[in-house]
């Protein structure tokens, strides 16, 4: 019989991802809130920094986990190398989208509307 995805003990990395995505989660959105609260950002902005706070922890942990792996293993210099490479690339590309979607919102004035409020 398969064994469910997540819980696979001989699968770790996904496991650390998942870690790294809750991990990253609970710490951003805690963040985010007191700065709603203080009005020092909007809830579409502390959402979209949740977001994408909690896929580059994801990233980031499988990254760390698999190249801890590999350096464990002998010959696995190359494989961490290319891993963690992967992992700051992921992080950066999340960054650089995040800056674009940005600034594509700015020019094209986006407001904090719902969906519903832009069909009406």
């Amino acid at each position: 019989m398969n064994q469910p995805l997540i819980n696979n003990p001989s699968n770790p990395i996904l496991r650390s991802v998942i870690t790294g995505a809750i991990a990253s989660a609970v710490a951003s959105s805690t963040i985010n809130m007191r700065k709603v609260k203080n009005q020092e950002i909007t809830t579409s902005e502390a959402v979209r920094e949740t977001v994408k706070r909690s896929s580059q922890g994801a990233i980031a942990t499988g990254a760390a986990v698999a190249t801890a792996n590999y350096l464990s293993q002998n010959g696995g210099l190359l494989k961490a190398m290319t891993t963690i490479s992967v992992g700051i690339a992921g992080v950066y590309a999340l960054e650089v989208l995040d800056d674009k979607l940005k600034k594509n919102c700015e020019q094209n004035s986006c407001e904090d509307t719902t969906l519903i409020a832009k069909e009406q």
